[in-house]
């Protein structure tokens, strides 16, 4: 029978611990909403009164096909375009909201935001 983990054990652990709590969401890095940039907040504020928005496409449903939110239902997810100065289309920016236990993602406090177009995801805290 093996003993307790000593400490060079512990230290080798912990990273691929750490990385396998990311990858399957149950420990996603969060982020104030002051931390992000103010277009984000933006949206934000649009999603929770329900609109109106700037582009046909936000709203639609978020597949989660790179599995880095929590596993959930097909549709209870959905993205919405967060604005970047200067360019003249949608860019990478996103907030993806998830439905909550009422199916709506005006008052689900189930925000995320990606930066690099759903390579990872950072949980918003208000």
């Amino acid at each position: 029978m093996a003993g307790p983990l000593n400490r060079l054990q512990v230290s080798l652990l912990a990273p691929v611990l750490a990385l396998w709590l990311l990858l399957t969401g149950f420990a996603l890095p969060e982020v104030e909403l002051a931390q992000l940039p103010p277009e984000a907040a933006q949206t934000l504020a649009l999603i929770k009164q329900g609109g109106p928005f700037p582009h046909r496409r936000d709203g639609i449903v978020f597949q989660n096909r790179e599995r880095l939110l929590p596993e959930r239902p097909r549709g209870y997810y959905r993205e919405y375009t967060v604005p970047t100065p200067g360019l003249k289309h949608r860019g990478a920016r996103r907030i993806v909201a998830g439905s909550g236990r009422d199916s709506d993602v005006r008052s689900s406090g189930e925000y995320w935001y990606t930066a690099d177009h759903y390579r990872s995801f950072r949980r918003i805290k208000e």
